[in-house]
């Protein structure tokens, strides 16, 4: 192996758990069961290292190799970067009928057309999703296989999930994914996070929702809590209302784990005190940032438990009905 190929594995080894090596080394189709009997993976990390480098050596393994071990661990482990999602927009009559077979001979043969020096690894994964792996160069440097872009793609859907994509490759990446899908043309979704599953979800509407009826049928809570029957009483109508409420605006049952949605504010001061600020043209800006290990469980628990009042904000619940945890408020709206 060339000093390139070396460095790339041994990043690749420092960022695999120790715990999960011999796992996903299992799964890669270029290590016998022999060489896997030969390594003995209760060695400190750093050996099992150099004795893993000298088995590479010895095969004559390339950069192709070791950049399919690379696929394999961020398939099975995906939140690894901030995933954005995005959506195709103006489908052609063929769209729908795109196979895999097609896809990646027109995905190549795009961006290769655009960029002369890119390296492009294309893996069909258990759940029907599309991988895409993608090491950027230029007309005139070699790939960077240290910064690779993923992309994710369910085929016969508009939306596109991708990682570590610079502004200056996004163009590229969006017209060779337009045409290779047949649509005609691809926009931000504003919906990001380090959960790949949570934001697949959330845009392609993957959970249980709960629709508005005019004759609402009590939902029931997960883990009730014992009351006074006199207060359960009085207080029954409102409890079944506000979570009714909540599981329409966030959904019922298990929710994706978004992290955070983002508010940024481009909006006229008003407060008649302070006269400084209402008296500027240029619009007041600020951010307002909600996070949590799960955003939308406990928003839905503020609803439902009187925390939040109701009815629920459309703020709030277009994180769910809209698929997007991004907004800009403007004295226009959202």
């Amino acid at each position: 192996m060339d000093d390139s190929t070396n460095r790339i594995l041994q990043r690749l080894i420092r960022r695999i758990p120790s715990q999960m090596f011999q796992t996903m080394l299992g799964k890669w189709a270029h290590l016998s069961r022999e060489d896997l009997h030969s390594l003995d993976f209760t060695q400190p990390k750093w050996v099992l290292t150099e004795h893993l480098l000298a088995h590479c050596e010895e095969k004559g393994l390339t950069v192709k190799h070791i950049t399919e071990l690379e696929m394999i661990y961020i398939i099975e482990n995906p939140n690894q970067g901030m995933w954005h999602g995005f959506q195709l927009l103006d489908a052609e009559e063929d769209a729908p009928s795109i196979e895999l077979t097609q896809f990646k001979e027109q995905f190549k043969a795009n961006l290769t057309e655009l960029i002369r020096h890119v390296s492009i690894k294309i893996k069909k994964h258990t759940d029907e999703a599309i991988w895409i792996r993608v090491a950027w160069g230029d007309n005139f440097t070699k790939p960077n296989h240290l910064k690779p872009t993923y992309v994710v793609h369910h085929l016969q859907t508009p939306y596109v999930f991708v990682t570590g994509l610079t502004s200056k490759h996004k163009p590229l990446l969006n017209q060779a994914l337009v045409l290779a899908t047949r649509y005609g043309s691809m926009k931000d979704a504003h919906l990001s996070g380090r959960n790949l599953t949570a934001i697949r979800d959330l845009l392609m509407r993957q959970y249980q929702q709960v629709f508005p009826t005019k004759h609402p049928k009590p939902l029931q809570e997960k883990n009730p809590v014992p009351r006074n029957p006199n207060i359960e009483k009085e207080q029954a109508e409102n409890t079944e209302n506000r979570l009714q409420m909540a599981c329409e605006a966030f959904g019922d049952g298990t929710l994706p784990q978004l992290q955070k949605a983002v508010y940024k504010l481009e909006t006229k001061f008003r407060d008649n005190s302070n006269k400084t600020l209402t008296g500027r043209e240029e619009p007041f800006r600020g951010v307002v940032e909600f996070a949590s290990t799960n955003l939308l469980e406990s928003l839905r628990h503020c609803v439902s438990s009187g925390m939040a009042s109701t009815p629920v904000t459309p703020l709030l619940s277009s994180i769910t009905q809209k698929g997007r945890n991004y907004f800009v408020i403007t004295d226009k709206g959202v």
